[in-house]
This record gives structure tokens, C-alpha cells and sequence, in this order.
């Protein structure tokens, strides 16, 4: 009886009739082999085995993950000396089980940090030196675990603000601006081996990439061990263009480093706001406007939706030789951070893979893009 149920359960994961040949399904990782990594960021109920269904979609699907939270330093580092790797190591183990490239995220951001990292015993700021001694041991003990399981780390996560300057964050107001500088020797020291990413949001407009290139200029020219550059691809269906995304990653690869789409979503619902960025302190009210289509996406945002995946997978070809990976943020609609950002309990649809874990008509449409492309060779 096993023999015949297990089957059964994977075909369902994989949004497939019962009676479908799994075999026959197409892959992501299969369209894009000799391209580019195709990943997803992966919550713990994936890698720890309480979601099957995605879990399976993941092995079938997908050659690179990345993790939502776990590596986070308030998840892994919650309290002075103490770290939690429990999860982490489930995550690594995931990964290597099933001949992934494994992703570290994040060990440097002013987000989801606790407070405590940046106080002394009594509250009151640290000093310089105390901070960065903070920041290489936390680096150390985290990278130094994982070395030569996680492939490629980001370092430094969202140091710019929308103008193109430097945020404003205790790392910068306590270390100065060689914080990021000091990041990467660090991970460089940890793990000399792995791959060390920068990574920010809408680098597609033009003050903000303007601010990533004197950044990474910089960082390249003092001899820092930078490997690539994130772009979290949080986008928007009329946001940014596909001409201003080419010009954007044709920038930044010709710094002499690699460029991967980390976070790949796009948001079918109204704009909460006029800010289009994925700063994750920003919360919105909900209102019925703001969630359209709480049964379900009606065929024809699904056909433009589809359109406009197709349209970014072109561009992502395009750069073929200067893009090592592209990861979703998330596996299907039903795990998505949209659903609760910048506007809790809204219904988001901004995946390949709907809430039953069926392939939308998007994900046919990135297939498609990668068989057009082969057959045009």
C-alpha cells in the first residue's frame, strides 16, 4: 500500500493530477541549467518537515535555498553569548540531503537585530571597538560553523537608504562608515571560500544604484573581498521597467563582481503607499481596497502576471553570464511575506505557485521564456 500513497502525496505537492506522470512535470532548475541557480527562501516548517507539500516542491523545483529567518541575528544570537542553532543546522542539512547551493541571510543589518548588540551591561551605546569585537565574534561563531557547508553569505544587508547615501544605523553611527568593510574581512576570515554578497532593495532607481555603485567601487578598490550584489526583487507589476532593470544589472556587473536576484516576488495588489521599496518596519492599516481578491486571482491578473514574469526572466537571460542565481522569496502564495507586509492579513499572489501548490500560468511562462531561449541558440 506505501508504494502507491507515497507517490500520490508527491503528485499533490507538485499541483499535479493524480493520475499525471511526475516525470513529466518541467522544473525550474531543468529550464535554467547552464544559465543561472534557480532558488526560494525557505521558512523552518520546510526544512524541518512539517510542510511536505512544499517541502516537496522545493526538491523538485529548485537547485539553490536561502533562509527567511533562522540566520537572522535574533533568531541565532538572541542573547549576549548565547546562540540557537537548532534550526540552522536543520536548514544546512536540507540542503546538502538534497544537492543544493545553501545561502546564509543576513549577518549584518539594522533589522531583526536585537537591541542588546548594541549596548553595553547598562544599556548605554558601545563604543567602536567593542561593536566591531561584537560583530567578528558574532560573524566568527555563525560563518565559522557553517564553513564550507553555506556557499555564499549576505554580509551586509540594506546599508543605503533611497537616496544613494548611507542609512543612518548603529552600525554606521557607532563603527563609521568602515562597518561594512570591517563585515566582510570578517566573513572573509571565517570562511575564506565563501562567496560574500552586498544585498539591497529597488537598486533598479537610479539614486539608489548611483549609491550601490560608489559603494561597491569603493569596497572593490580597498581590496574588500565582495563577491557579488543582491538585488531583492521586490517588485511591482508596473515597477521598475525592464529597460531600467537591464541598465541597472549591466551597471553593477561591469564592477567586476556577480549580480543575483535574491528575493524574487512581484505584488499583484494595490500599493498601500506611494513608497516602493521593502523596508519591513513600514505597517498599514487594512482596508477592503487594499485586498481585492480575497477567493482568488481573477484570470486576467493572472495572465498579466504571468506576462510580466516573463518579461524579468528575459531580462535575467539576458545577463546570463553575469547572473549566478535568481531566488523567490518564498515557495508558494500561501507562505508569503506579502500577505502580511506592508498591510497584515491581506491575500497576495505573488509567487509561481498557488495556495494549493499549483503552477500558475506564471510559472508556465517562465518555462516557456527558457525553451524559447534554447531553441533559438
Amino acid at each position: 500500500m506505501r508504494s502507491i500513497i507515497v507517490p500520490l502525496i508527491i503528485l499533490v505537492a507538485l499541483g499535479l493530477p493524480a493520475d499525471a506522470d511526475p516525470q513529466q512535470q518541467p522544473s525550474l532548475k531543468d529550464a535554467y541549467k547552464g544559465r543561472f541557480l534557480v532558488g526560494a527562501a525557505l521558512n523552518a516548517s520546510v526544512f524541518t518537515g512539517s510542510d511536505a507539500r512544499d517541502a516537496e516542491i522545493v526538491k523538485a523545483q529548485f537547485n539553490a535555498i536561502t533562509p527567511e529567518n533562522v540566520l537572522k541575528w535574533e533568531k541565532v544570537h538572541p542573547e549576549p553569548g548565547r546562540y540557537d542553532f537548532d534550526l540552522p543546522d536543520q536548514y544546512v542539512a536540507f540542503g546538502e540531503k538534497n544537492h543544493m547551493f545553501i545561502v546564509g541571510h543576513t549577518l549584518v543589518w539594522h533589522q531583526q537585530t536585537p537591541k542588546w548588540v548594541f549596548e553595553d551591561a547598562k544599556g548605554n551605546p558601545l563604543g567602536r571597538d567593542a561593536l566591531l569585537k561584537r560583530m567578528h565574534d558574532h560573524i566568527a561563531t555563525v560563518v565559522g560553523r557553517y564553513k564550507g557547508r553555506i556557499k555564499g553569505w549576505d554580509v551586509v544587508n540594506e546599508a543605503l537608504d533611497d537616496d544613494g547615501t548611507l542609512r543612518q544605523t548603529p552600525w554606521l553611527k557607532i563603527i563609521g562608515e568602515d562597518y561594512i568593510a570591517k563585515a566582510f574581512e570578517f566573513a572573509h576570515e571565517a570562511d575564506p571560500k565563501a562567496e560574500l554578497y552586498y544585498n539591497d532593495y529597488s537598486l533598479p532607481n537610479k539614486a539608489k544604484l548611483h549609491g550601490a555603485i560608489e559603494l561597491i567601487r569603493k569596497l572593490k578598490a580597498e581590496g574588500v573581498p565582495i563577491t557579488g550584489v543582491g538585488f531583492q526583487g521586490h517588485y511591482k507589476m508596473d515597477w521598475p521597467s525592464a529597460d531600467d532593470l537591464d541598465a541597472a544589472i549591466t551597471a553593477i556587473a561591469k564592477l567586476g563582481v556577480k549580480v543575483m536576484i535574491t528575493e524574487l516576488d512581484i505584488d499583484v495588489l494595490p500599493p498601500a503607499m506611494q513608497y516602493r521599496g521593502a523596508d519591513v518596519s513600514l505597517n498599514v492599516k487594512l482596508q477592503p481596497q487594499l485586498n481585492p481578491y480575497p477567493n482568488g486571482l481573477p484570470d486576467s491578473v493572472q495572465q498579466k502576471l504571468a506576462k510580466r514574469y516573463a518579461d524579468l526572466f528575459r531580462v535575467f537571460l539576458k545577463h546570463r553570464e553575469d547572473i549566478s542565481r535568481v531566488t523567490f522569496w518564498g515557495v508558494t502564495d500561501a507562505s508569503s511575506w506579502l500577505n502580511n507586509w506592508p498591510v497584515k492579513g491581506r491575500t497576495s499572489y505573488p509567487l509561481l505557485f498557488d495556495r494549493d501548490g499549483r503552477a500558475k500560468p506564471a510559472f508556465d511562462a517562465v518555462i516557456k521564456v527558457a525553451r524559447g531561449a534554447s531553441a533559438a541558440k
